[in-house]
């Protein structure tokens, strides 16, 4: 991250101090590896470099280590670099409130600017004294995972992770006096607790412990399990789980009213839904089975509204009762339209349903039985979301934006208005940038948009440093969002260039698969062709546009390098 910060503001400062031809880079040896796939041989040189035990590996990695430091470190703007980011950065914030569902107690995450990570607090009501609960800072190198309350907030179930190693081990602590129970669970990976009512016990994820399956299938296998509460993981029970395929995942959620539980088993993009009685000897059965879709389930009342994308691909609603489970008994309450569903949420006796229009958030407000209400209002065009309880009136709201930081709100439905709760204080001015969305034809002549962050006095005049980046897959949207990285590059005089690719869900399930599996170069021509744009039209150049992306994001940036390196002056690739 550090290398793509210095890279960004490196070229918006034009403080070249060395030419990468000049240069002496690191030798890396060849050593070819053929394989012959569909009556082609295919040379690998490098296929040694995958080793990562290996002394030559390690020994190369510190070689181009010294190397990278050597010269980013000697760039002029590292100093100024440095002390901005301290000063958008460090600085003290609190999250969104979470309130229990029974009872008045809040929980919420807390940061101080000397601190590294976000410590958990909790009030007994809104006007009490805080109470630090939870603090990694004193834990070394062990972070903390998510935290579960309890329904009326007595206790709090919650993941204590090594080293960044994704494997959370829960803990129970009993909130008022701070004790941790003795209580165990089964497996690793645990996770997406659901309290009972009453406190008696959870529902819960874990994976099988290394041993009891074959090697390496412990990242598979994930099942539901309920645990009672002061017994150890020896008593619980496997509820939920599948006995012949191991890649499914498998969740459970108590509704709000207490009285069902749902049972969701995934696979990716499409999942099955089982409800069963709470306190029921009754077994469970089936609301949606077979995976033709994706499905998202919330009951009301013994009133289901479902969420989903079956025959079609950009989402509506479905409303059904617990005795009225056949698809056939279903009724449209909202009907698919051009922007894309992203979910419904239920809260204050309203359906919230949160569409992505254009690459940004809109929310729209229907009754029960689908009736339109109004569109919910919002700063300017970013990203919103919306949450809060079916049986309470509090709807809260946060929105971000890219020259808008991060903010929650409470939205008042009788008054129809955005009263801000919390707001972080960044110290930058950004009233001077502007946010364009501008669209051009892909290689396929697809029509993609794109987001451009600039100032408002830009010269076209192709030497503006520029910055474009992208992800393109995983059903990912990439819609407008606060990013200090970015508001120093555009402090420095540079342009932000998000295009929306193929293989994210900015537009539905058709968007999605137009860039996935044999059609995965459509992502890569969309960013190539973002590019284009913005050289065409004089908003930059090669020698002053620079390239960057992770995971997905960082796959694509390698194919562009490769298929297109005449347009970029700089490339980041980020795992």
């Amino acid at each position: 991250m550090r290398a793509k910060i210095c890279l960004m503001v490196f070229l918006a400062s034009n403080a070249c101090t060395m030419k990468f031809t000049e240069m002496k880079f690191p030798y890396t040896k060849r050593f070819p590896i053929a394989d012959t796939l569909h009556n082609k041989i295919i040379v690998d040189d490098y296929r040694w470099l995958e080793d990562f035990d290996d002394d030559d590996v390690q020994k190369w990695v510190a070689q181009q280590n010294k190397f990278t430091r050597r010269y980013l470190d000697k760039l002029p703007q590292r100093k100024w670099l440095r002390k901005r980011f301290r000063e958008l950065r460090r600085y003290d914030d609190v999250s969104a409130p979470h309130k229990v569902l029974e009872g008045e107690r809040i929980f919420y995450f807390a940061i101080k600017k000397d601190w590294e990570r976000w410590a958990y607090y909790t009030k007994k009501h809104e006007n009490a004294e805080p109470v630090l609960l939870l603090d990694p800072n004193q834990w070394g190198l062990k972070t903390l995972g998510d935290v579960y309350p309890s329904r009326d907030g007595k206790y709090i179930a919650y993941g204590i992770e090594e080293s960044g190693k994704e494997n959370p081990v829960i803990k129970i602590m009993e909130v008022e006096t701070g004790k941790i129970l003795s209580d165990s669970l089964q497996g690793w990976r645990q996770g997406s607790i659901s309290w009972l009512p009453d406190n008696s016990g959870f529902y819960y994820t874990a994976n099988p412990l290394k041993g009891s399956v074959p090697e390496g299938e412990e990242n598979y296998w994930d099942a539901v399990y309920f645990h009672k509460l002061g017994t150890s993981c020896i008593e619980d029970k496997k509820v939920f789980y599948h006995p012949e395929v191991k890649e499914y995942f498998h969740y459970a959620n108590i509704s709000e009213d207490g009285k069902y539980i749902l049972f969701n088993r995934s696979t990716f993009y499409k999942n099955e839904v089982y409800i069963q009685k709470l306190f029921s000897d009754e077994p469970m059965k089936p609301i949606v089975s077979g995976f033709d879709a994706e499905y998202s389930i919330v009951i009301i009342d013994d009133r289901l509204i479902i969420k989903t994308n079956l025959d079609a691909p950009r989402g509506r609603v479905f409303a059904t009762t617990v005795d009225k489970l056949d698809k056939k008994d279903w009724i449209e309450i909202i009907p698919e339209k051009e922007d894309n569903l992203e979910y419904v949420a239920a809260i204050g006796g309203h359906l919230y349903a949160v569409y992505t229009h254009n690459a940004y958030t809109v929310i729209k407000i229907y009754t029960i039985e689908g009736i339109y209400i109004r569109d919910l209002p919002l700063p300017t065009f970013g990203s919103a979301w919306v949450w809060g309880y079916w049986s309470k009136p509090d709807v809260w709201v946060s929105f971000t934006s890219f020259t808008h930081p991060p903010a929650i709100y409470k939205y008042e439905f009788e008054n129809n208005k955005l009263i801000m709760y919390h707001k972080p204080p960044i110290d930058i001015d950004l009233s001077n940038f502007v946010v364009e969305q501008v669209w051009y034809n892909s290689k396929d002549g697809t029509r993609v948009p794109m987001f451009l962050i600039h100032h408002q006095d830009i010269k076209k005049d192709g030497k503006n440093p520029a910055y474009l980046t992208g992800y393109g897959g995983f059903k990912l949207s990439m819609k407008p969002y606060f990013s200090v990285n970015y508001a120093v590059f555009l402090e420095s005089g540079g342009i932000i260039a998000i295009p929306n690719l193929r293989g994210g869900g900015e537009f539905g399930e058709e968007w999605h698969k137009a860039g996935m599996l044999e059609k995965k170069q459509n992502v890569f021509d969309d960013f190539i062709y973002a590019a284009k744009y913005l050289i065409d039209n004089n908003y930059t150049s090669p020698d002053h546009l620079a390239i960057g992306g992770a995971s997905n994001g960082g796959l694509l940036m390698g194919a562009v390098l490769v298929q297109a390196p005449d347009l970029f002056k700089a490339v980041y690739v980020g795992v």
